[in-house]
C-alpha cells in the first residue's frame, strides 16, 4: 500500500536518514544523521554548526531526506523520501524536538538543553516536508511497473 500509514511506519521503524544538502555553488553532500518525527510535517535532528551539511544549509536551505533499512535483504527494501526544506529549530520549539529525539534514543543516553543551547557543542535542525514519496517496488501489481519507482503521496 502506498500512503501516508507506510511513511509513518517507515518513518517509525528507523532510527537514521540520509540528508542531502547542496552548497551554495551545488556542490552536493549527502550524510546519515539521527532523526526523530517532528509533528506530521517534520524531521529534526542535531547536528553541530560546523558540519559540513549544517554549513549548506545555512547557504541553501532546500534538502532531500531518505529513510530507508538498509538492513532488509535485496528485493525487499521500503523507502521513504522526502523534498524539504531545513532550518534551524526555532528557540521556542527546542524542547519539543529534543523530546522527540530523545524518546528514540537508547536508555540512560539523553539530550539535554545545555547540549543545543548558545555555547553548546550541537544545533537542533528541522526539515519541514514538502513533498512526500515511497518507493514501490518493481512487479507491483497494483502499479504495474516492472522497474522500482517512487510514487508521491
Amino acid at each position: 500500500m502506498t500512503d501516508r500509514a507506510t511513511i509513518d511506519r517507515i518513518l517509525t521503524a528507523n532510527r537514521y536518514c540520509v540528508l542531502a544538502t547542496a552548497d551554495a555553488s551545488g556542490r552536493p553532500w549527502a550524510t546519515p544523521v539521527f532523526f526523530a518525527p517532528l509533528g506530521g510535517d517534520r524531521l529534526c535532528w542535531v547536528s553541530g554548526a560546523d558540519a559540513r551539511h549544517s554549513r549548506n544549509i545555512a547557504s541553501r536551505s532546500s534538502v532531500a531526506v531518505t529513510v530507508f533499512d538498509s538492513t532488509v535483504p535485496v528485493g525487499s527494501a521500503e523507502a521513504a523520501y522526502f523534498d524539504a526544506t531545513a532550518s534551524r529549530v526555532p528557540a521556542d520549539e527546542v524542547d519539543a524536538a529534543l523530546r522527540a529525539l530523545n524518546d528514540r534514543l537508547p536508555s540512560g543516553r539523553a539530550l539535554s538543553p545545555a547540549d543545543v543551547n548558545a555555547g553548546g557543542p550541537m544545533d537542533v535542525y528541522q526539515a519541514r516536508i514538502l513533498h512526500r514519496y515511497v518507493l514501490v517496488r518493481g512487479g507491483d501489481p497494483e502499479h504495474g511497473n516492472v522497474l522500482d519507482m517512487s510514487l508521491e503521496v
